[in-house]
């Protein structure tokens, strides 16, 4: 499915949650990987506000991709963010969404 730009270039993003690792199977313990790097992919929450409107979005990031000791409250940068959406079925029933995709987040100078 194809992938959507996402400008935040008036927008003020802090930290929500922590980064925290993504899981392939919850079941077995194998954490996600990006296919292109091999790097292991954690999510992180960001609260994102821009012209009077604030949204928490959770985004997949590389684990190269951002800075030890990443915390709520902390002001931060989003490199490369895209937005996909996606579908699919489990136990018989059809599950939608989008899901948030960024090569990088730095802290904020």
């Amino acid at each position: 499915m194809p992938s959507f730009k996402i400008d935040l270039s008036t927008a003020v993003v802090f930290v929500a949650t922590a980064p925290e690792p993504k899981m392939a199977n919850k079941k077995t313990g194998e954490r996600a990987i990006d296919r292109d790097t091999g790097a292991g992919l954690s999510t992180v929450g960001l609260l994102v506000s821009d012209e009077g409107e604030g949204n928490l979005y959770q985004v997949t990031v590389p684990e190269t991709g951002y800075p030890e000791g990443l915390a709520p409250g902390m002001p931060v940068k989003v490199v490369g963010l895209k937005a996909r959406d996606w579908e699919n079925t489990f136990n018989g029933e059809k599950r939608h969404g989008i899901s948030f995709r960024a090569v990088a987040i730095t802290a904020a100078a």
